[in-house]
């Protein structure tokens, strides 16, 4: 089976899963966020964490995990946000005084960058999370999130291929164009309008502004995390996903929107219901 026959049958498997679930809402979209949340966090200590670094013991598992359980839960806001805080000013803080005890400089650095994977890992979660809830509202926001990103990267990569020209960020992702991100950003503002249309929303002005904003913050989360990658000599965060890489290379720009688009609904409603000022039923 060829790279692409096994991108495609990856990316089918993918979707279909994580349409029926977000479909579904509650409590199956929580688990596939706290799945997701694991998922990250793991392929990014793999990725960061220097080869002999087990100075801080499965501390930062171990508050991931309380987090996962508060997210499965149904924790408002205010707590998930406060655990996501936690974890990370106590891993940051026991990795300093790691190194301050220990003299080994790869404590400190551990610790920064397990501190860095709980945030990205648990923001990712509760903005998936809360974004759904369990309402019609949820509903649309993250299919609109979802055709606004993936729209994105497939505008992207075909208009990068047919136009070419200069680069986007040569030094950290060397095939990414300027043509590609334009094109990418088209095509997502057309692809959230359209949802927005089909879902009835009134306010499509708005949307267009707030899915051209989505579009760009998901092409910095993709470069961010190629990034990351760069800096410590990696191609994939991880192989879980055949043709694909890890979970983090499938959802860097989706997560990244999914923060953008929780804030913007957090201002425009509350941080338990963020969709409703966007999408209101």
């Amino acid at each position: 089976m060829s790279n692409l026959q096994l991108r495609v049958i990856s990316a089918v498997v993918l979707a279909v899963v994580t349409l029926g679930l977000t479909w579904l809402g509650g409590l199956p979209f929580r688990l596939l966020c706290a799945s997701m949340t694991i998922l990250i966090f793991y392929e990014w200590t793999r990725m960061c964490r220097p080869v002999a670094a087990t100075g801080l013991g499965f501390l930062p598992e171990a508050l991931l995990l309380v987090f996962v359980g508060g997210l499965v839960a149904g924790l408002p806001a205010s707590w998930l946000l406060l655990l996501v805080a936690v974890m990370v000013v106590v891993t940051a803080v026991v990795g300093w005084m790691r190194q301050t005890s220990t003299g080994q400089t790869s404590m400190h650095q551990t610790g920064q960058w397990d501190a860095s994977g709980l945030a990205y890992a648990g923001i990712s979660g509760l903005s998936l999370a809360l974004l759904r809830d369990g309402d019609h509202p949820g509903l649309v926001a993250i299919l609109f999130l979802f055709a606004v990103v993936w729209a994105t990267d497939i505008s992207a990569y075909f208009v990068g291929r047919a136009v070419g020209g200069p680069k986007l960020a040569p030094s950290i992702s060397p095939g990414k164009t300027q043509s590609g991100a334009l094109g990418g950003a088209v095509g997502g503002v057309l692809a959230g309008l359209l949802l927005a249309a089909a879902a009835g929303a009134g306010n499509l002005a708005v949307l267009g502004v707030v899915a051209l904003v989505l579009s760009l913050v998901s092409q910095a989360g993709d470069l961010f995390e190629s990034w990351v990658k760069r800096r410590h000599n990696r191609k994939d965060s991880g192989t879980l996903i055949p043709g694909h890489g890890g979970v983090m290379d499938r959802v860097d720009g989706l997560v990244a929107a999914a923060f953008a688009l929780y804030v913007i609904g957090w201002i425009s409603a509350t941080a338990d219901h963020p969709a409703q000022g966007l999408f209101p039923a």
